[in-house]
């Protein structure tokens, strides 16, 4: 899988970036040290540094889907900044729950800060979050943010949950996916379209693209998590095999009918944490039982919805184009 970020990506980042660095600077010089680094923006000292910042598809997806409707993307830019700063609060939580050490190819935010000062800086970045909506005075728009967070939160929940249960359902486990990633990306896409001043049938078929988008999304980042290399995706090899993460293909594979299946649940029933030959068998059994394939056919339908769903709203020709180019690079990316 290889693919570049979509050009609509770059020129959404040149509109958010500057509103998502205002906001940020609007918090307490603690916070506001951590989050700029968990942004990429400072070193350790803050020191401004060129970095990485992830690949900023929320926010692309708030803009564009302004612009589906008619709306120009400055309209749907404090939607596009508060998911923005919903998904970090989210990615810094879940640094410290997951253990990662390492994040875009740097420490992450809790090993440098702390454990307690990287939590405070994702609360800080939630409570932001919702300041800069709220600031747009659409209760409506207010409420499906909160709602999305809700949902992120119930997912990341039963994700931990999940770590510790042998017996997980492939349809538990993306009911968990959902909540996690696709919730955030369906508020983008809902926000977008709500800002542009869309009605609630556009607003409601965006919604669903961002959701079958979502899902592609987190799907292919499942597959990362076992096939990817480290030195493109940024984080530890195998990492969610490490700390025995239920991810689809792994559920997938565990609920399988194959030998594999039966090697595989060894080494989820263990208590010991697996040794770097065990994470590497683990992926080769995984590979073995066909959950690999089936994961990457199920990311496959997901697309194929989502553009189901952005058909209905038949946005403009070049505005169709580029959320067709997001589609294309959600399920054919290596990072």
């Amino acid at each position: 899988m290889t693919a570049t970020l979509p050009s609509e990506v770059n020129a959404a980042q040149q509109l958010v970036q500057p509103a998502l660095r205002e906001a940020v600077a609007t918090l307490t010089p603690a916070m506001r040290r951590i989050a700029s680094y968990h942004l990429g923006w400072t070193d350790e000292y803050g020191d401004a540094v060129d970095g990485d910042g992830g690949k900023a598809l929320r926010p692309t997806l708030a803009l564009l889907a302004a612009r589906a409707v008619g709306a120009p993307p400055e309209s749907a830019l404090p939607g596009a900044v508060a998911v923005e700063l919903v998904h970090n609060f989210s990615l810094l939580h879940d640094d410290v729950m997951d253990g990662d050490t390492e994040r875009r190819h740097r420490p992450t935010a809790w090993r440098l800060f702390g454990t307690p000062a990287a939590i405070l800086a994702g609360d800080a970045l939630l409570t932001l979050a919702v300041e800069v909506l709220d600031s747009v005075g659409k209760r409506s728009a207010s409420r499906r943010l909160t709602a999305a967070v809700h949902r992120l939160i119930e997912g990341q929940s039963a994700d931990i949950e999940y770590e510790s249960r042998i017996l997980v359902s492939v349809e538990e486990c993306l009911h968990m996916e959902d909540g996690k990633t696709a919730s955030l990306m369906a508020c983008a896409a809902e926000l977008g379209a709500l800002l542009g001043g869309a009605d609630d049938r556009a607003v409601a078929a965006l919604g669903d693209f961002g959701r079958n988008l979502g899902m592609g999304f987190q799907l292919v980042d499942d597959l990362l998590g076992i096939l990817g290399s480290p030195e493109t995706t940024g984080k530890p090899v195998l990492a969610d095999l490490r700390v025995r993460k239920k991810s689809v293909p792994v559920v997938a594979a565990l609920n399988s009918d194959t030998d594999s299946a039966s090697a595989l649940r060894e080494f989820y029933r263990r208590e010991r944490p697996p040794s770097d030959a065990d994470v590497r068998t683990m992926a080769a059994l995984i590979e073995d039982t066909g959950a690999i394939t089936w994961t990457r056919d199920r990311a496959h339908r997901y697309i194929a919805a989502a553009e189901s769903s952005l058909a209905t709203v038949n946005p403009p020709e070049d505005i169709h184009a580029a959320l067709a180019d997001l589609t294309r690079f959600v399920v054919e990316r290596d990072r």
